[in-house]
């Protein structure tokens, strides 16, 4: 299953539980975005993002908190265990954390740096990522550590999924936070429009088919450009 941060059915294999609830969410947003043009994304996040810097200036982690829609909200959080309905503890939303950690992996997070114009690895998530979940939304919280490192006077971080099965947008209100960072600034770079042809191509994808075959996904990135003296 692509791009699957759903919860496991107690007493189910996680492939068969994955299955399940991918075919009913593509059902309802079929019925609910029914316009061609809405056949793609499925899932739509609102993020924060915060640089994380060191005392020498180099910058060491990128750490995301990205807000899902209500109604993947709801369908992730159905069926596990709270002990006030409607409300989740982080430890009651630990197992979903790791399964949404896990399953980001194979994407890369999402999460593209470059650094003076080189590309810059990023390390799978801190340890310490969780899961909130207020006023019926659930929010990812991970922090992804640079490889090593790095200074560098012109950094560029970009947020995308190559297939569009996910749309990410910046928060309205302080998007980006620089933490630690001496006399950087941050800006923040909103994803051009789609065109209607390329709007048209994407809603011939049919609506359980996830698009491969188009890698669009850089040309709508979330950017964030730091510059330092």
């Amino acid at each position: 299953m692509q791009h699957c941060w759903l919860p496991p059915f107690r007493r189910t294999p996680r492939y068969v539980a994955a299955r399940m609830i991918r075919a009913v969410l593509i059902a309802l947003l079929t019925l609910a975005f029914a316009a061609p043009a809405r056949a793609h994304p499925h899932v739509w996040v609102t993020m924060r993002t915060e640089l994380i810097y060191a005392p020498d200036g180099s910058i060491t982690g990128v750490r995301h908190h990205w807000a899902f829609d209500d109604m993947f909200s709801a369908f992730a959080t159905q069926g596990l265990d709270a002990k006030e309905k409607g409300k989740f503890t982080r430890e009651e939303l630990a197992p979903l954390a790791k399964v949404n950690v896990e399953s980001l992996k194979e994407y890369d997070y999402f999460t593209y740096a470059t650094a003076d114009g080189k590309k810059t690895p990023l390390t799978d998530p801190a340890p310490d990522y969780w899961l909130d979940f207020n006023d019926s939304i659930l929010t990812l919280n991970f922090t992804l550590p640079f490889k090593m490192p790095v200074k560098a006077k012109e950094l560029k971080i970009e947020v995308y999924d190559p297939t569009i099965f996910v749309d990410f947008e910046w928060a309205k209100k302080e998007p980006v936070h620089l933490i630690g960072a001496p006399h950087c600034k941050a800006d923040v770079v909103l994803p051009r429009e789609m065109t209607y042809a390329e709007g048209q191509a994407l809603s011939n994808i049919p609506a359980d088919e996830v698009n491969t075959t188009m890698a669009w996904g850089a040309m709508f990135a979330n950017k964030i450009l730091v510059h330092c003296p």
